[in-house]
């Protein structure tokens, strides 16, 4: 899945070119990391009974501390969509109509509007004992973008509501949460995992993260990690 559909290049150009801090530093062209801290030697792969798509703001895509494309590097049946409001994925379209698939936007239960639509998580184990595939839907943006891709899109509107509900406080040190409640888009993914079920595949992303983490913040420093974490440690000795 091409992160940039061909057809939504219909989309008016910014006014100025998108310039992210830290788009002249130097990255690996495989995970897009600063080679001085490259994540590469960490990737373990594994499968999932589940799956994620991310339907993802197009400002998301220039941003190196998007974590969004974690998951996809632990789990390769992850696929990213570009939210556009006026012109929908057409292959996102073709996947909700797909029987194949039980598909759930993960959203918070904060809002009366929607909730004959708000189920639990037991309504995933209900998915997988009907044979179908659980799909989590993430909303990948900020909190304002991803609260307006959930109203702005129709297609959405008759897909079941999962709210993530746990105690986990964010370790993600790159941006400033508005609340060290609200996880950034891989702890939600590792926790939706763990959830689930899906112990194993939750705690390789849970260790991915932390060395995205922990790298990304001591090459803003312009340092290399100088000792393997526990972290990298324990998905080296996956490989």
């Amino acid at each position: 899945m091409t992160l940039m559909d061909s057809d939504h290049c219909i989309a008016t150009p910014p006014r100025r070119p998108f310039k992210a801090r830290g788009s002249f530093v130097t990255r690996c062209e495989t995970c897009r990391m600063p080679l001085l801290n490259c994540l590469c030697p960490y990737r373990v792969t594994t499968e999932s009974e589940v799956r994620f798509w991310l339907l993802t703001h197009p400002l998301e895509h220039n941003k190196p501390t998007n974590t969004g494309r974690l998951i996809g590097d632990i789990l390769d049946t992850t696929e990213v969509f570009t939210w556009y409001r006026t012109a929908p994925d057409t292959a996102l379209l073709q996947y909700l109509d797909d029987p194949r698939f039980a598909p759930f936007v993960i959203f918070p239960d904060d809002q009366p509007d929607y909730a004959e639509r708000v189920v639990d998580v037991e309504a995933v184990s209900d998915a997988k004992q009907e044979g179908r595939i659980p799909v989590f839907i993430i909303l990948d943006g900020t909190w304002r973008q991803a609260r307006r891709i959930f109203r702005k899109s129709p297609y959405l509107e008759r897909l079941p509501v999962l709210p993530l509900r746990t105690d986990r406080l964010t370790r993600y040190h790159l941006r400033k949460p508005a609340s060290a409640s609200h996880l950034c888009t891989a702890e939600v993914a590792a926790e939706l995992l763990r959830q689930s079920g899906d112990v194993d595949a939750a705690g390789l992303l849970d260790d991915y993260f932390d060395v995205f983490n922990d790298s990304y913040a001591e090459s803003r420093r312009h340092r290399k990690l100088q000792k393997p974490t526990a972290a990298m440690q324990r998905l080296l000795e996956r490989q």
